[in-house]
């Protein structure tokens, strides 16, 4: 009787250790560290999306930072990213910033591509270079549409058919 009460008791602490560990990695990948420290910048979009809070900031496909939040300005109806990038990383203040998408399946990060200003993005800066998201299912139906558009007005005329 007393050795099952021990087992429980050890695998008891064994649960709350690997439960303990699993919320410490978590942690360090969500990437709320990754803001302790960083700087703030914004750019401005016509679309993002795929675009979150939590969404990868990138130089040359190296996260650098997170992006901190998307909003609306109402009187442009353009999109305003904000971004925490690492301390350690100084953008040029002609670099550009555009939405590319990770995949088929949505998401998408912040690609910024770095320009060749001696002078630097100070925090609360923006970049003003920007390309937002690409709507790919848009461009497949305009692309499916468009073809079988110009197949069916072609096959039209070539039936045999004179008028």
């Amino acid at each position: 009787m007393v050795k099952s009460g021990v087992v429980e008791t050890l695998v008891g602490i064994v649960v709350v250790v690997v439960a303990a560990a699993f919320l410490v990695y978590a942690y360090g990948v969500s990437g709320r560290d990754a803001t302790r420290g960083a700087y703030e910048l914004s750019a401005v979009f016509g679309r993002v999306d795929g675009i979150a809070s939590g969404s990868d900031v990138r130089v040359s496909g190296v996260k650098v930072g997170v992006v901190t939040g998307a909003a609306l300005d109402p009187a442009t109806y353009e999109a305003r990213v904000t971004m925490a990038i690492s301390p350690s990383v100084a953008v040029p203040e002609d670099s550009s910033a555009k939405i590319v998408m990770d995949g088929l399946l949505g998401g998408a990060h912040v690609a910024i591509e770095p320009g060749a200003a001696e002078d630097m993005l100070a925090s609360g800066e923006t970049i003003t270079v920007t390309q937002g998201s690409v709507d790919l299912l848009g461009l497949a139906v305009r692309a499916f549409t468009n073809n079988a558009a110009s197949e069916g007005g072609a096959g039209a005329g070539e039936d045999g058919a004179s008028e």
